[in-house]
């Protein structure tokens, strides 16, 4: 009974010494909460960013998107001025290509359609297209992308699958 009651005070008093755990609602630096013009989508520091249609991180390198998908980002400097290039480094599966033959990937930046694209080749793709000035605000820009055709949840797995993308930015002139 003695060593029932010891071990009892002794959890009370472990208990007493933990450190409180806390989570951070906000950021830590401004660096942090910084809006950037170039997101990498696996790196969490700029995760707020990915407004939908993007899937969890894998390999610590990329992610999986949904058919439709947007991001929000900030122009460069003179964006607004100069106009921008709008770019999106990602790929395409085998499993996408051998089920749709093709796919086609437009974008529009803050509702200004930016010019499609057709591919019909596995792997490794770079979207570069011009988006003109009007279309970039000084402060933040909002870019939708749509994949068409996606492969719909349940040909593949349980999730809607477009690109698996690893960067979207704006980049200057």
């Amino acid at each position: 009974m003695a060593l029932g009651l010891a071990l009892v005070a002794m959890a009370g008093a472990l208990a007493g010494c933990k450190k409180p755990s806390r989570v951070r609602a906000t950021a830590t630096s401004e660096e942090e909460s910084e809006l950037r013009s170039v997101v990498h989508v696996a790196d969490l520091r700029t995760s707020l960013q990915l407004l939908r249609g993007f899937h969890q991180v894998e390999a610590n390198a990329w992610r999986w998107t949904a058919g439709r998908f947007s991001v929000t980002l900030r122009p460069p400097a003179y964006g607004a001025r100069d106009g921008a290039w709008l770019m999106l480094k990602f790929a395409i599966a085998d499993a996408t290509i051998e089920r749709l033959k093709q796919v086609q990937l437009a974008a529009n930046v803050n509702g200004t359609p930016v010019s499609p694209e057709t591919y019909a080749k596995p792997g490794e793709h770079v979207y570069r297209k011009e988006v003109p000035a009007a279309a970039l605000k000084p402060e933040a820009v909002t870019v939708e992308f749509a994949v068409e055709p996606f492969l719909k949840a349940g040909q593949v797995e349980q999730r809607e699958l477009g690109l698996i993308v690893s960067m979207v930015g704006l980049e200057a002139k």
